[in-house]
């Protein structure tokens, strides 16, 4: 009888309270507040805007004690311990950036940035100001992946062959969406498909060889983007394929298969799922249901986050620096490859 090694993730409500400022007001921010509101001691302390009646709508809907009509302002704010930076892609290096000046430690939304250079002239900002910082791809703070993770710790699946993920979800045709305009850092790699080249990373490392092919939307982004990879140190003769797109609702599922076992992640395979092993005899267990669902599961990376801040850590063990920025060169040459 196979079994699962049990989650090590430790209960978002065990973190230390901090008192967060939220920069942004957008779809996101709204999800991570509900999430850590939910199923943490976090508290929204302050909220930042571009203006200050868009921040105080934003503070009464969510009871934040105070609202900036500005960055500066919120960044500046002496009763808030970190920043989540919510804003698009295209504002990520410079609001983060605000924040580090202040002394704030900075949680920042994915994709990290817009572009390698971008990210690592955060990073060497972060480290030079000795400040924590971290990408916020919550997957890696998820209990079932701390699940998948140990099973490849153990070799439980033998030497992997092949790695699979997607994401695609349709959006409708609108040039001032953020994700068809090219202004905003636009495209499906930077906000969709950064699941699964993350994923990629988590199981294989870096690839040392990516072969990619895309299409463009009709305002010139990234509409879709497939690709391969291998090459990956420590891992002869495994091969990961990925797919993303945001104009088809896809199956968004991802899969490890080694030569002793595979671990199949359903839709949608970045959130709080069940996962399940079988083995190459046919022997299978699948993971028990999560008790936090959907986009609650942010909370483990606030909670992940804030551990880390009062601990003293610059740099998360999970999601460090150096995975951001690898993460973020394979997409650059992904999207310079598809779209050339």
């Amino acid at each position: 009888m196979i079994a699962l090694p049990q989650p090590r993730t430790p209960d978002p409500m065990t973190a230390p309270p901090l008192r967060w400022g939220i920069l942004g007001t957008g779809w996101i921010a709204e999800r991570f507040i509900d999430a850590m509101h939910r199923h943490t001691q976090q508290r929204m302390a302050a909220v930042g805007s571009r203006t200050q009646a868009k921040a105080e709508e934003f503070a009464h809907r969510f009871e934040a004690p105070r609202a900036h009509g500005s960055y500066e302002a919120l960044v500046a704010d002496p009763e808030i311990d970190i920043v989540y930076v919510a804003t698009p892609h295209s504002e990520h290096l410079a609001n983060a950036l605000l924040a580090l000046s202040a002394g704030k430690p900075v949680l920042v939304e994915k994709a990290f940035t817009q572009t390698l250079a971008q990210a690592q002239e955060l990073a060497n900002a972060a480290r030079a100001a000795k400040l924590p910082a971290m990408e916020a791809m919550w997957t890696r703070f998820l209990p079932s992946t701390d699940i998948v993770r140990q099973l490849l710790a153990d070799g439980a699946l033998g030497d992997i062959e092949t790695v699979y993920a997607d994401h695609g979800q349709w959006f409708a045709d609108d040039a001032t969406h953020r994700l068809f305009d090219p202004a905003q850092a636009g495209g499906a790699m930077l906000d969709l498909g950064v699941y699964p080249v993350s994923f990629v990373h988590f199981a294989l490392g870096a690839p040392g060889r990516a072969l990619s092919v895309g299409t463009k939307a009709f305002t010139g982004v990234d509409r879709q983007v497939s690709a391969v990879f291998d090459g990956f140190d420590g891992h002869p003769g495994a091969t990961a394929l990925i797919n993303t797109t945001l104009k088809s609702l896809t199956p968004t599922r991802a899969f490890i298969a080694g030569t002793e076992a595979t671990v199949e992640i359903p839709t949608f395979f970045y959130g709080p799922q069940p996962i399940t092993l079988t083995t190459v005899g046919r022997e299978s267990v699948t993971s028990e249901a999560p008790t936090v669902e959907g986009h609650f599961g942010l909370a483990y990376e606030a909670a992940h986050f804030a551990a880390m801040v009062a601990e003293g850590q610059t740099e998360s063990e999970l999601m460090p620096l150096d995975e951001t920025l690898a993460v973020m060169a394979t997409m650059e040459g992904l999207l310079k490859n598809a779209l050339a």
